[in-house]
């Protein structure tokens, strides 16, 4: 990999986490530079599992990166700086069915060495190998509240666990 980026030890990725995801969000993408969809998270996890830096996604039904993440090996996790919130918010928000979200947002895709895709803009992406797939099910809810409050249309996620194979931060 080449321009902006350089390798980088997950175990040494500058920022907090929780934040990360929850206050900045990241775009979930699959699929090739050619034929790729991309949505909006702010959802998931990253930690070890199996011992292995692992990443945690989840994606609803009606989503159509769904079907991407769900036929790809390969999935991304790109992070942005905040000036690129109203890009993020745009991506969450519309679907891949219905517009074209990078001819819309000015977003460039660019291809790993493994066929990920991630976007020239992020600051940091992770690239992750799909090792589970799951789907979140009423009956093994223990914490009844949040089957209630969450999935009132019964549109429970699916869950992805990914191996981080590589990770770029921007130089």
């Amino acid at each position: 990999m080449t321009g902006p980026f350089t390798q980088c030890d997950v175990k040494s990725l500058p920022g907090n986490v929780f934040s990360m995801l929850d206050d900045d969000w990241m775009l979930i993408t699959a699929g090739s530079k050619s034929s790729l969809n991309t949505m909006t998270a702010s959802w998931g996890g990253l930690g070890i599992l199996w011992n292995k830096p692992a990443a945690f996604i989840f994606i609803r039904p009606q989503r159509h990166t769904l079907g991407y993440v769900e036929r790809e090996d390969i999935f991304t996790l790109s992070f942005f700086e905040k000036k690129y919130k109203d890009i993020l918010n745009y991506c969450g928000s519309a679907s891949g069915k219905d517009v074209n979200k990078i001819k819309d947002t000015g977003l460039t895709p660019a291809e790993t060495a493994n066929g990920g895709v991630y976007f020239m803009q992020s600051s940091l992406m992770m690239e992750c190998r799909k090792i589970y797939s799951d789907r979140i099910k009423p009956e093994n809810f223990i914490a009844q509240e949040i089957e209630r409050k969450i999935y009132r249309n019964k549109d429970f996620h699916h869950l992805f666990i990914g191996d981080i194979i590589n990770c770029m931060i921007r130089k």
